[in-house]
């Protein structure tokens, strides 16, 4: 493509504002906040929306995992809350979702990243933050929580996504 991209924060655009996300899928969020940037600044850009699905919770919490156990919670509450409704059940199947939405020149595109895993029992591990200590990937001995940051980034949902976004950036957008 032979562009170069330049990532900037919200604040060195001057955008201090509370951006809205209040859809119901993780898909129409990312595009909402995205869609807020480049209305109202003027900017290309891509915003993220990320979600822990788990099976027997009917894919809650989902779109609502940071607020899970409450608007104001805190990702202990939403921990205490999930292992509460998970006690006694045997299928504990979860995976966490990231939906990266990009806007470039007026065209939208949309990435996603998924790592599939169990929600534990019990809490394992101090890193990371959200669901970490409970969630163990698939393939791994370890929670989320007790993995060295390199090695969570490596199989990461976020991580996942980003790559996406990254290969197709480079590629250009041209065949798309």
């Amino acid at each position: 493509m032979g562009t170069d991209f330049e990532v900037v924060s919200l604040s060195e655009i001057g955008c201090y504002d509370e951006i809205p996300e209040d859809h119901d899928t993780l898909k129409k969020n990312a595009f909402q906040k995205a869609r807020y940037i480049y209305d109202r600044y003027g900017k290309d850009c891509f915003a993220d929306d990320t979600g822990l699905e788990i099976t027997a919770l009917g894919g809650r919490p989902g779109v609502y995992s940071a607020r899970y156990a409450g608007e104001h919670c805190s990702f202990e509450e939403n921990m205490n809350k999930v292992l509460a409704e998970l006690e006694g059940v045997s299928d504990r199947k979860a995976y966490f979702l990231t939906v990266i939405a990009l806007i470039l020149n007026g065209k939208e595109y949309v990435f996603e990243g998924r790592v599939s895993g169990t929600i534990l029992t019990e809490k394992h591990g101090t890193e990371g933050f959200g669901y970490d200590p409970i969630f163990q990937p698939d393939g791994y001995e370890l929670s989320f929580a007790q993995m060295p940051i390199y090695e969570k980034n490596k199989i990461s949902h976020r991580g996942r996504a980003l790559e996406k976004l990254v290969e197709f950036l480079n590629k250009g957008t041209s065949k798309n």
